[in-house]
């Protein structure tokens, strides 16, 4: 889903500084004309309809709108114009990535993109451990990492009750909670909202979102709540790595169905191997995900007696940080 954007000021440098940086951060996601002058702006508007206009707050008045989705004026603290309450309004001058997230927050009150399972874009993985300490998140961030450098769109989709998000990535945006909330109302152009809220890391370029509020914001969330998540990132992006809580209820078992991959992550201690043997000799909690398994030995571990699945083994990885483990473990998926 691309947005239709028509960019109309009479600023040059700045039209060309907007349209270079969206199209160099979000490539994929939208479409840019410009125009500078209100009858090039009348001409345009004649044959073509736009999902979002930014238009100088001097132009509104005398434009019709009536083929734009969303007319939003641009306005400036050093303009001396009058905006009726009823339009939408963006600061012209402030970082792109906040103006580019305003565009989305109001486009998403207007949008309606339903969402079809048969236009769905990105491979699922997800990432699970019947035991905790095996290096789930771990492998699950090296995995989104060696996606990402090879340049894919990628979206960590963390739904542990308990989140570690915060140890690896900036958390200061909004939280996941008011997408669960979004979700709950549902909302039919949640992949808008989606593209709203998530965050991507400037060093690994995985996309995340913030962590919940509280405990019980992910442990209410149903079948049919987790399904839309899922499918409305996998409609954004190229991969979707889930990572998974250690429980094995429901909504778990729901993910690996729905899974392209499912990873098993299991380490050397007696404890770790002891319940993923447990876990594999129950075939119905697997259901037809057999096929989907690959069992990852992690911290220099060697899978034994898992003949049945595929198996990968990762070295024990030194580093002097946290997220300095899971980057250079990604090297080991390349």
């Amino acid at each position: 889903m691309k947005i239709k954007i028509l960019l109309a000021t009479d600023d040059n440098d700045y039209n060309d500084h907007l349209s270079n940086e969206l199209y160099e951060q979000h490539p994929d996601e939208v479409v840019m004309n410009i125009c500078t002058t209100v009858e090039s702006i009348k001409e345009r508007l004649k044959d073509n309809q736009y999902d979002v206009a930014l238009l100088e707050a001097a132009y509104y008045e005398d434009l019709p709108v009536e083929n734009i989705s969303l007319p939003i004026a641009l306005w400036s603290e050093n303009e001396n114009v009058t905006i009726p309450d009823h339009v939408a309004k963006i600061q012209k001058y402030q970082r792109i990535s906040s103006l580019f997230a305003d565009v989305l927050e109001n486009y998403a009150k207007v949008a309606t993109y339903p969402l079809d399972e048969s236009d769905k874009n990105a491979k699922i993985t997800s990432v699970w451990s019947p035991s905790g300490g095996a290096g789930k998140t771990t492998v699950a961030l090296a995995l989104a990492t060696s996606l990402a450098s090879k340049g894919k769109q990628v979206i960590y989709l963390n739904l542990e009750l308990f989140s570690s998000t915060s140890v690896f990535f900036d958390t200061s945006g909004k939280s996941i909670s008011a997408l669960f909330e979004k979700i709950e109302e549902n909302e039919s152009n949640i992949n808008v909202i989606i593209k709203r809220m998530l965050l991507r890391d400037p060093v690994s370029n995985i996309s995340y979102f913030c962590p919940p509020d509280y405990y019980d914001d992910i442990n209410i969330l149903t079948l049919e709540n987790i399904a839309k998540l899922i499918s409305a990132c996998s409609h954004v992006s190229d991969d979707v790595v889930v990572d998974m809580c250690s429980l094995c209820d429901e909504r778990v078992r729901y993910i690996f169905e729905i899974s392209d991959e499912i990873l098993l992550v299991t380490d050397n201690t007696s404890i770790a191997k002891t319940k993923l043997e447990s876990f594999l000799k129950h075939k119905s909690l697997l259901s037809k995900s057999n096929e989907k398994i690959l069992v990852i030995a992690n911290k220099g571990a060697v899978n034994r007696d898992v003949s049945a699945y595929k198996s990968f083994s990762l070295p024990l990885i030194q580093a002097s940080s946290d997220d300095g483990v899971y980057k250079l473990l990604s090297k080991s998926f390349d």
